[in-house]
């Protein structure tokens, strides 16, 4: 397990109650976790209403005494409900989770004039965590999926009752091709260069865009499990059957850029300072797709955020270092229950 920095309990009582722990002081819990099983499937998926749209849903077994606390979990772009079976299991115990198929993600189909922007995907999420959920809930988002996160937590603070966001897809505008696994990506979106992009794309095979999701998202490929390779394959090609999926993906692709050039109190900039939510802001310092180096001035930005950095690790740390996030988030719980966070 990469080491981190923790502070224990004691240190952060004995505090000023005005004070701000140190940003990167995470208490990780002691509390014994399951044994993590990497030969495991998927969580069981139901559909589920949400206004006028359908979400696949995939939910953990009810293991949380009493279902006393719930985990809501949230895909980044191009990922699924999946996403989350390690993390997921792992906090099983302590909190019931719902992963999310976003609109256009995974099985859910969106509805027809859904715009993909950041806004439309946390209007569905607040939704659903209105209707289904006894909010405020436990919220973890990755990369996309934690923008929206943080603006569900920013405007409808009292569906949140903490929050941990692990890569999450803030303006990162740095020229670096290191983020794209394949050349093309950069192009596929562009005005009329981009039609050839998209049809080269289009014709690779699952393998070949399992291949490179992975690489683009772990910080060592090699470490990707087999039998969750094949899952991710069988994901890409049912993907291929649905109409709607490369609409989805080019639109949400452009609406996050769209946001990253938004100014003022659009910005995800200016929405941060808004959350007020105990926040854990986890970070891969291999991250090539969001740097790390916006991991400071994104904790420092949240009013009540500490910041986990983890070595060796990429854009997907859930999936890459579950055990430790896992600890990391459920050290979070713990302390806030304690009034120490």
């Amino acid at each position: 397990m990469p080491e981190t920095r923790t502070s224990s309990p004691e240190r952060l009582t004995s505090e000023r109650p005005r004070r701000r722990p140190p940003l990167t002081h995470v208490p990780l819990s002691r509390t014994p976790l399951p044994e993590l099983d990497l030969t495991a499937g998927p969580w069981p998926g139901a559909f589920e209403r949400v206004g006028e749209l359908t979400l696949h849903v995939r939910r953990t077994h009810g293991d949380a005494p009493a279902a006393s606390a719930t985990a809501v979990y949230v895909h980044g772009l191009g990922g699924s409900s999946t996403n989350w079976t390690d993390l997921g299991r792992l906090l099983a115990p302590h909190a019931a989770g719902h992963a999310l198929d976003l609109p256009g993600f995974g099985a859910s189909e969106p509805m027809d004039g859904f715009t993909f922007s950041l806004s439309a995907h946390a209007e569905v999420l607040g939704d659903y965590l209105a209707e289904h959920t006894d909010a405020p809930v436990h919220l973890v988002g990755n990369s996309m999926g934690g923008a929206i996160s943080m603006l569900v937590a920013a405007h409808r603070p009292e569906l949140v009752r903490t929050l941990t966001l692990i890569s999450p897809a803030v303006p990162d505008l740095r020229p670096d091709p290191r983020r794209l696994s394949d050349p093309r990506l950069a192009l596929a979106y562009l005005p009329v260069i981009g039609k050839r992009a998209r049809r080269e794309l289009a014709a690779m095979t699952p393998r070949q865009r399992a291949e490179q999701v992975i690489r683009l998202c772990f910080a060592d490929p090699s470490s990707f499990p087999a039998h969750r390779f094949d899952e991710v394959i069988e994901e890409h090609s049912a993907r291929v059957s649905y109409e709607w999926a490369e609409r989805a993906m080019a639109r949400s692709t452009m609406e996050i850029f769209r946001t990253w050039f938004t100014r003022g109190a659009g910005s995800l900039w200016a929405v941060a300072p808004r959350i007020s939510a105990p926040t854990l802001v986890v970070w891969g310092t291999e991250d090539r797709v969001i740097s790390v180096r916006k991991a400071p001035r994104t904790a420092r930005l949240i009013p009540r955020a500490r910041l986990l950095v983890l070595p060796r690790t990429g854009h997907v740390a859930q999936m890459e270092r579950p055990t430790t996030v896992a600890k990391a988030v459920l050290g979070m719980w713990e302390s806030v229950e304690a009034g120490h966070w």
